[in-house]
């Protein structure tokens, strides 16, 4: 492919961020970007960087090195031993010279990067993901999609004004048992459905903690960012920070992208939300892990649906997605399978006049093929934040111990001011979306 029509596609790719984009006119290409090797030619080649390679995100970062198209550049993490780790395993995948940065902004501002898949904490969803989308990245960002709900609805507005592209990693949309089960449920398999039980995990409190200085290879200042100052103990970062509030939301916020965005995929709630939400939840009452342990609340929509969100056993619900149609028949499906009320209602075809949902090539490909095509992707962050703003209500009613209303259309609490004040999060300067 001629040198004008790479730069036309990458031109095309940072439609958000045109100027610079030129400027590759001057540079020297090696032989590797001409596609020799294992690398694809850059007209083929979506360049990426990683932000937040821990757990999730080393995960994540595999997923792409398995892409015969992508390339990752940089990788970036506020602990100089994930950061270094991620370097080493990208540079052995392509026998070449991966940067590794701790401050994501340095990332962002490289105009060399198509996309970037991020995995950080909760509490630094928003600020990465609206600086990196105002930069003209695409995204592949972690679930839940926001830590409270203005962060979110800002999240899905800065993809919409830059055109990006964004998935959610609420990567069971990718899973064929799971669209098949959305699929007879959105074309009236069980007839009307009147309740719908999304059961998740159950958490854990935290005994006793040390207070000490932080490790020397992790910038703890930045890795409390926007969130309220707190010591340093190491039950406090990395993995444990979802079980505390500041930074997560427990194993209510964890799952509520996976088993909820299905009960909302099923229902065709891809652009709204509940009109009530009330709910109780047992909350630590020692230690640093303050997120429910227990959960129950439900969430009413209009036409008279109401969805039960608990941990598993609680209520009787069961782990995974369950709907119940007027008739008492039902579909239910989790990772490990899916049944119904009557093996017959499994068994029906979806027919070329209903309503089908794509057939995703694999949560990472989809994304990367829709870089490329500029298709919206199975989880787009508008999907993703009416999913996580499920959570963030019946945290929101747990915590208060009351009932609450909410417009699904302004996004507002009402008559409430306290369950209003909570739909934000204050954040320390100089941090702000």
């Amino acid at each position: 492919m001629s040198q004008g029509k790479r730069l036309s596609r990458r031109s095309f790719l940072k439609t958000a961020v045109g100027a610079g984009a030129g400027a590759a006119l001057f540079h020297i290409v090696p032989a590797s970007a001409l596609g020799r090797g294992r690398r694809p030619a850059p007209s083929n080649r979506i360049v990426m960087g990683c932000i937040g390679v821990g757990g999730q995100g080393t995960s994540n970062m595999h997923a792409f090195l398995g892409q015969p198209d992508t390339e990752i550049v940089a990788v970036c993490d506020v602990d100089k031993n994930h950061a270094a780790s991620a370097k080493s395993e990208v540079d052995k995948h392509y026998n070449g010279n991966c940067a590794a940065m701790s401050d994501y902004r340095e990332l962002c501002a490289r105009t060399d990067i198509d996309a970037i898949s991020m995995a950080t904490p909760d509490h630094w969803h928003a600020v990465t993901a609206i600086t990196a989308m105002n930069a003209g990245k695409d995204m592949y960002g972690e679930k839940p999609l926001s830590h409270c709900l203005a962060e979110g609805r800002s999240m899905a507005e800065t993809q919409k004004k830059n055109a990006r592209i964004w998935q959610t990693g609420s990567w069971q949309r990718s899973q064929d048992h799971f669209r098949h089960a959305c699929e007879l449920v959105r074309n009236g398999r069980l007839g009307k459905v009147v309740r719908i039980e999304v059961g998740l995990p159950t958490g854990s409190g935290c005994g006793p903690v040390q207070f000490k200085d932080p490790p020397p290879e992790l910038d703890y200042e930045f890795w409390l960012g926007p969130s309220r100052y707190a010591p340093y103990c190491d039950q406090r970062t990395h993995w444990n920070w979802r079980w505390q509030l500041d930074y997560g939301g427990g194993q209510l916020m964890d799952w509520i992208g996976h088993h909820a965005d299905i009960a909302d995929w099923g229902m065709g709630w891809d652009n709204t939300g509940p009109d009530e939400v009330e709910g109780k939840g047992t909350y630590p009452s020692e230690g640093i892990w303050n997120a429910a342990t227990e959960y129950h609340f439900v969430a009413k929509y209009k036409g008279g649906v109401d969805m039960h969100v608990a941990n598993g056993g609680n209520q009787g619900i069961r782990a995974g997605t369950k709907w119940i149609g007027e008739n008492g028949s039902w579909i239910w499906v989790d990772r490990g399978g899916l049944e119904a009320s009557k093996q017959s209602i499994l068994d029906e075809t979806i027919g070329p006049d209903e309503i089908q949902y794509f057939r995703s090539p694999g949560h990472q490909r989809e994304f990367l093929d829709c870089v490329k095509t500029r298709h919206q992707t199975t989880c787009p962050a508008e999907t993703a934040h009416r999913s996580a703003s499920i959570g963030h209500l019946g945290q929101i009613s747990m915590l208060l111990g009351r009932k609450i209303r909410f417009n699904p259309e302004t996004e507002q609490i009402q008559d409430d001011l306290s369950a209003s004040l909570m739909l934000s999060t204050p954040m320390r300067a100089p941090w702000h979306v």
